[in-house]
């Protein structure tokens, strides 16, 4: 055959076929699943239809062509199938026959006219002529793809799901030579959704193969849609696991890498610097097998680049031995942080501090490794429950004080809706002093009209969440009130002062935690010295940020997180420092978005976008402090925008990552609005 089509098969509560893309020729939309064209836009073999359940490995079938049905999609949309899966039917092939065949030649000529002519004459009585549409077109039913907060969504037709290095390969190809987007996406929980595109996207979740581990070298080779989990697993029986990873462990690692996502450490660099070769798969130039010895510039550019010069299809990764830590939480204050923070960089492998705003608590995190054979400290440990008692009691009060005239529910009302009836503020924990607020006039009491009446929960409802659940909860009833919400940051520092102790655990138990629900989310990285010479002004910033709180009457809820990591030689890393001593500190603010309704969201989010403009005009500049490639939002306004763009540009290699951008990706097809706006050509 001079030319064969692709297929991309498109599944939502069923998987269906929906695209199909050409090498040379042009053709028509298939009509019903497992159907294949040949370039005179016939058919040359059909399969069974697919089907599968949404989330699961399995997709039906498609044997008369060969297919492999293993999977459409993890969650996802749309499969690939390769050229080197169906088996193509020809004139030449349909006239083979098996070597025991005991016809004559002049019987399978007949034969073989004979079918060829039925073949042609159905062909032309029952299927459509060729169409003059174009080779690629939209499908008929559109998917929703959103961001784990839900803050960020793309609607598309096209979501390709590869499961070999040869499929992304070809639909990269077929994409390019037709200009059709195919933007990279992860797990979808970067807050940003700087991997959404409404033009096209492709998902590695099933490119997911632990591909080779050398105990020697202590490294693992993974595709790039593996998630961090799975590698922390695969690794376990060998006596490794990760240097450092973030709070979280359900990120895939290309996007893992391609962010520039970082853990806590002051002599740890960020996840980037762990990977030691990467497979990049360019529309351009094919398949580049990169590392610091075959193309040292493209490959650091290349490991934290947003996705925007390739598609990493597969990364070798830095291991260390696995270890045990020995986790030490307490609760200190502001001056004592001050007195004792050099120290403590330089003291512990890794360091967390979170800050409780409106209260002079801090609550510190110290882990280190514990030697084999040595045990955790002896202390006094409370209960579960009685850790939680008190935030327990305090959701009841507050449900009692904002309940509504009904027998079951109380309302869930935000700042600026007249309550029904009229109450007091939410009241103070026990044992806690209760300070007034000078809140900025209007600043933050503008919100959504939230009328919906919530149950209350019951005892056993009560026992069944967590704190971070907890705080949701008690978040959602009025969540831009500075008042309550000082109110439940007290409960917070009240729980972190109950839950003081040790804890021993293997890294990967240890260092991640739970980072609470749905939130927006702005962090920073800013250099602070180095680990030998600190210069505090990771400290000098929170002071800023806590005072900046207080004087602007900002609900700004708990905690607010501190870490930090060493440099890394990637240069589109906001750690990035041709200095490897350099120190950066990592700080993020939040606001959750604890529930589903629409205009309490919206308020939520002017709110938060308030807040965050607040300690950029503040702080940024005089710290040069950036943001986190997966938390930078794009600016509405013009003059904004204009801004940020000329921000980068003096603080990464824009010219540079633009420059190999039209070299790898002429066509842009890896782009999307949010990539072309921070770094436009």
């Amino acid at each position: 055959m001079s030319s064969f089509f692709r297929v991309l098969v498109s599944r939502s509560k069923n998987c269906r076929e929906i695209w199909r893309s050409a090498h040379g020729g042009s053709g028509r939309r298939l009509k019903s699943t497992g159907e294949i064209l040949n370039s005179e836009n016939n058919i040359v073999g059909s399969g069974n239809s697919l089907s599968g359940a949404v989330g699961g490995r399995e997709c039906g079938r498609f044997p008369p062509l060969g297919v492999s049905g293993s999977s459409c999609a993890r969650g996802g949309s749309f499969r690939f199938l390769s050229s080197a899966g169906p088996r193509f039917y020809s004139a030449a092939a349909a006239a083979e026959a098996p070597p025991e065949a005991k016809e004559s030649s002049a019987a399978r000529a007949l034969t073989f006219v004979g079918l060829l002519g039925a073949s042609a004459a159905a062909t032309y009585y029952f299927y459509p002529r060729p169409s003059k549409t174009p080779v690629v077109e939209p499908a008929e039913e559109v998917h929703t793809i959103s961001n784990w907060s839900n803050t960020h969504e793309a609607k598309t037709s096209v979501y390709v799901q590869p499961e070999s290095l040869e499929e992304l390969e070809n639909v990269v190809k077929i994409a390019d030579a037709h200009k059709q987007k195919i933007r990279p996406v992860g797990s979808g929980l970067s807050p940003n959704g700087c991997g959404l595109s409404s033009d096209g996207m492709v998902n590695l979740a099933l490119m997911d193969k632990i591909l080779n581990v050398d105990q020697e070298k202590m490294q693992v080779t993974v595709q790039a849609g593996a998630r961090v989990e799975q590698v922390l697993e695969a690794l376990k029986p060998h006596g490794l696991t990760l240097q450092n990873y973030a709070s979280i462990k359900e990120q895939q690692i290309g996007g893992f890498i391609q962010v520039g996502a970082h853990g806590t450490g002051a002599t740890l660099p960020p996840v980037d610097e762990q990977v030691v070769s990467l497979k990049l798969v360019t529309p351009s130039k094919g398949t580049l097998d990169l590392s610091p010895e075959s193309d040292a510039d493209l490959f650091y550019l290349s490991r934290c680049a947003l996705g925007a010069l390739g598609i990493v299809a597969e990364v070798t990764l830095q291991c260390v031995p696995r270890h045990r830590l020995l986790e030490y939480t307490f609760v200190t204050n502001m001056k004592n942080v001050q007195r004792n923070h050099k120290k403590w960089l330089s003291q512990n492998k890794h360091l967390r501090y979170m800050w409780i705003p409106d209260t002079d608590t801090v609550v510190v995190v110290q882990c280190n490794p514990l030697p084999e054979g040595k045990e955790s400290p002896k202390f006094k440990s409370l209960a579960p429950d009685e850790k939680l008692k008190h935030v327990r009691e305090f959701y009841k009060q507050t449900a009692e004080k904002y309940r509504a005239p009904y027998a079951d529910s109380f309302m869930v009302v935000f700042s600026g809706v007249p309550r029904l009836p009229k109450v007091a503020d939410s009241p103070s924990p026990k044992d806690t002093e209760s300070h007034p607020v000078d809140e900025k006039a209007g600043m933050w009491s503008s919100s959504g009209a939230a009328t919906e009446h919530s149950p209350i929960l019951s005892e056993q409802e009560l026992s069944e969440l967590s704190f971070t659940e907890l705080r949701d909860v008690l978040i959602s009833v009025d969540p831009l009130n500075r008042e309550h919400i000082l109110n439940i940051n007290k409960v917070e520092a009240q729980y972190w002062k109950l839950n003081e102790g040790y804890r021993t655990g293997y890294s990967d138990e240890i260092l991640g935690f739970d980072c609470g629900g749905q939130q927006w989310v702005s962090e920073v990285s800013f250099p602070v010295g180095t680990l030998k010479k600190p210069n505090m002004k990771d400290i000098t910033y929170m002071e800023e940020v806590m005072r900046l709180i207080k004087t602007e009457g900002i609900p700004a809820p708990s905690p607010i997180e501190q870490r930090w990591t060493a440099s890394s030689r990637s240069p589109m890393s906001p750690a990035s420092s041709t200095s490897p001593d350099t120190l950066y500190s990592w700080v993020g603010i939040i606001m959750y978005l604890p529930t589903a309704e629409e205009a309490q969201r919206k308020a939520i989010t002017d709110g938060f976008e308030k807040y965050r403009k607040l300690t950029q005009s503040r702080f940024w500049d005089a710290y040069n402090a950036h943001e986190h490639w997966a938390k930078i939002e794009i600016p509405e306004d013009k003059e904004h925008l204009a801004w940020l763009q000329e921000r980068l540009k003096k603080r990464f290699p824009v010219e540079m990552l633009n420059r190999m951008r039209k070299e790898l990706d002429p066509n842009q097809i890896l782009s999307n609005d949010h990539i072309d706006h921070l770094f436009p050509e």
